[in-house]
């Protein structure tokens, strides 16, 4: 069949739709204002007792595990927040830090990080994700169209899919439980159960003079490093350390945020319009090729034609 004028802007009209829109989704919003909040991880402080494992369950209303909370053993192996846990506590051996000898075991509790310029609110190509104004990035799972580049683009690998829910999966994380309007001393579900205290909700800018203040007074305690003050462009939960972040879990990382990479390449890209040029290039030699075929007589009729003239 002859494709006509409607056809082919049907088609344009598909393909162009299905081009990310890179400059609409420049996520630069990695300012950190008054409002923004997070918490301070004191890795020297937590026991490993994974009350806040068992609060962030209640709280987000998930499934129960089948090992329940109070046992311990599951610490021995590595773990991922994954679809039924949003965060999760390891055990590393060796002391929390120099001056504790007395404990032979590191405990590093794991969550979304709540970047300052997250990767995963750049690659998602339908708004699914975004960073709030006190700088928690939520998820809405009416718009996710399941694409998964959240996963993908995240750095610290925490974005997990219902893959065990055939009908209405959604990508799960920590979405930082507790906001400013829930009133005056609200925490995240964990924070609130930690039993020492070794996490801290709090406005980031104070947090990070508590953290420095508590460096100061104990040097021979704390690694001199505030983990996720500068990591992918900041955070909003930090760690104090009292051992270098690469023995404990934390994973070494750029102080450069990814979007600023890949938003700068895609940018420059469509700035110049070379994937629309390429695009409909391709579309408009398509149609020259079809038409070009629709206007060539079948071969059968052109044999015959040839063999009347001849005689």
């Amino acid at each position: 069949m002859r494709p006509d004028r409607r056809r082919f802007l049907k088609l344009a009209a598909g393909a162009a739709a299905a081009v990310p829109t890179a400059v609409a989704a420049d996520t630069r919003d990695g300012v950190v204002d008054e409002q923004q909040v997070g918490c301070l991880v004191d890795t020297t402080l937590c026991i490993g007792c994974r009350q806040c494992e068992a609060a962030c369950n209640r709280q987000n209303e998930m499934p129960r595990p089948e090992v329940p909370f109070s046992e311990r053993s599951v610490l021995r192996s590595a773990r991922r927040p994954d679809s039924r846990a949003l965060t999760v506590v390891n055990a590393y051996a060796g002391m929390p830090s120099p001056d504790q000898p007395h404990r032979d075991t590191t405990f590093v509790k794991a969550q979304c990080m709540h970047c300052l310029d997250p990767a995963c609110v750049s690659a998602c190509i339908v708004g699914a994700l975004t960073r709030t104004a006190d700088g928690a990035v939520v998820y809405n799972p009416s718009i996710c169209i399941g694409c998964r580049y959240c996963m993908v683009a995240c750095p610290f690998q925490i974005p997990a899919y219902e893959y065990d829910n055939a009908l209405t999966p959604k990508v799960r994380k920590c979405e930082m439980c507790a906001r400013p309007e829930d009133g005056v001393g609200a925490n995240p579900a964990c924070a609130a159960a930690c039993p020492t205290e070794a996490i801290v909700f709090g406005r980031r800018d104070e947090l990070l003079d508590l953290a420095r203040q508590r460096i100061e007074n104990e040097p021979t305690r704390y690694v001199d490093r505030v983990y996720g003050e500068h990591e992918v462009g900041g955070t909003a939960w930090l760690y104090l350390l009292g051992r270098e972040a690469g023995e404990i879990g934390l994973l070494d990382l750029p102080h450069e945020a990814p979007p600023r990479l890949t938003e700068a390449i895609q940018h420059t890209i469509f700035r110049f319009g070379a994937i629309p040029f390429a695009l409909y290039g391709a579309l408009g030699w398509l149609m020259w090729r079809q038409n070009r075929k629709a206007s060539l007589p079948p071969a059968g009729e052109a044999v015959g034609a040839a063999g009347e003239n001849k005689g």
